[in-house]
């Protein structure tokens, strides 16, 4: 006799924008990653206030910052924020995906990903930049592959965090019409 193992379906997440009722799930997701992870080169864990500081210059930015619900529960955020300061990279911006560890392999960064590249084309950016921490982040390059980033470099042994060196990769992806024309200013 052969038997068949069910497994229940996962609900589909919801993709929507961040409030500020979000940022406690968040910076809780987010303290996780920089005391446990290498996606980030943090050492110290940021508190509420800080997270929300940083909410907030994004949003007053104009960036697009999105959590994902699942099953009742943020799973993860995105968000965009600039890559550089200077002016000329105004059309440019750097991503940022992060997931509580109960939804990794799930698909829900993928689908903030796919979010955050639409809402950015509608923004009017071309060029989106993912800076991978850690090389051996084999789920962040491959989402970011999986959404079209092309690999663009790695810097070897740019960062030091739990006793080792760490590489950051350079990911990036045309946004739009990208640079095949130059954008109203």
């Amino acid at each position: 006799m052969q038997y068949r193992c069910y497994l229940p379906a996962m609900s589909a997440p919801e993709i929507r924008p961040t409030t500020e009722a979000d940022l406690p799930a968040i910076t809780a997701i987010y303290q996780q990653a920089v005391r446990e992870g290498t996606a980030t080169f943090e050492l110290e864990p940021p508190d509420l206030a800080e997270m929300t500081r940083r909410y907030r210059t994004l949003i007053d930015g104009g960036y697009p910052y999105f959590v994902a619900m699942l099953d009742g529960s943020i799973a993860g955020y995105a968000y965009a924020g600039a890559y550089r300061p200077r002016p000329a990279y105004r059309f440019t911006v750097e991503n940022s995906i992060y997931l509580d560890p109960a939804f990794h392999r799930r698909g829900v960064g993928s689908l903030l990903l796919e979010r955050l590249i639409t809402e950015c084309e509608a923004r009017g950016f071309r060029q989106m930049i993912a800076v991978i921490g850690d090389s051996a982040n084999a789920g962040s390059i491959g989402v970011h592959t999986k959404a079209g980033f092309k690999m663009i470099g790695t810097h070897p042994n740019v960062g030091l965090k739990f006793g080792r060196w760490l590489d950051t990769v350079m990911m990036q992806r045309d946004l739009g019409e990208g640079a095949s024309t130059v954008p109203g200013t």
